[in-house]
């Protein structure tokens, strides 16, 4: 029937091309207009940033400091900065956004400003830990399916994939899903754990990324034992609904990991 030939592929091609240019238009200045960031790479604030993803990525970092880690989505650096401050010197990373990438290369000189999916792309058995921080969600739901293949195939064995986004599952999580209009889609962590399981990964765990129980500050402690009260109470209203235990982890952004 001619009526089925706007279904086509080639009629998807003007669709696929404006996704590349709105991206473009709001990357180009992402920084500095959807950031709030400055012209200069901040270390104090890098340092303070740090101290929480020291308890964030527990037993997630490579044992060896000279093994091969890159950062897709870097953003302005800050957790490049935190790795380099670790001891880590085979440091990787890339990114989009012109202004994010001079940001970061004050701190990684080596810095690549390109997409992600195209610097995958023929990186076999590269890295020892592949890490993207909100950055999955930015991705159709296509290009997530395929961005997790490649992930998996620029890991040696062993090595380790972690990814951080907002929770669908948190009654926050929208928030984070409509802060950005660059977000496309959300994720649970059931979800992402059988996505992850597709693409072959194995040993999948999934954290909060909530408080810092100790090591942060008197606050974030305190805040820490408060949420385990409200998670508790969030737990039980999920089983009373359900029936099930559900995944229990309700912050409104959260981590999940993958071994090769």
């Amino acid at each position: 029937m001619e009526g089925c030939e706007c279904f086509g592929p080639a009629m998807l091609l003007p669709e696929r091309r404006l996704d590349k240019a709105y991206r473009k238009m709001i990357y180009e200045n992402y920084a500095t207009r959807f950031q709030d960031a400055q012209d200069a790479f901040d270390p104090v604030a890098a340092a303070r940033w740090g101290k929480a993803y020291r308890w964030y990525l527990r037993g997630w970092l490579p044992p060896r400091k000279e093994d091969a880690i890159a950062e897709l989505g870097c953003g302005s650096g800050r957790l490049l900065y935190f790795l380099r401050q670790m001891g880590y010197t085979n440091l990787h990373g890339v990114d989009i956004s012109p202004e994010q990438v001079a940001l970061a290369r004050q701190v990684v000189p080596s810095m690549e400003e390109t997409d992600v999916l195209e610097w995958l792309d023929g990186r076999d058995d590269e890295f020892n830990l592949v890490i993207a921080l909100d950055l999955v969600e930015h991705l159709t739901r296509e290009e997530a399916l395929r961005f997790l293949d490649l992930c998996l195939g620029a890991l040696r064995p062993g090595g380790r994939l972690v990814l951080q986004t907002p929770n669908a599952d948190s009654p926050f999580g929208l928030q984070h899903r409509y802060n950005d209009i660059t977000h496309e889609w959300a994720y649970n962590v059931n979800q992402l754990e059988r996505l992850l399981g597709r693409a072959g990964f194995r040993a999948i765990e999934a954290r909060e990324q909530g408080p810092v129980p100790w090591g942060y500050s008197l606050a974030s402690t305190v805040r820490w034992l408060a949420w385990r009260c409200i998670r508790t109470g969030m737990k039980l209203w999920n089983l009373a609904e359900t029936g099930g235990p559900g995944s229990g982890i309700f912050t409104r952004v959260f981590l999940i990991s993958g071994v090769k």
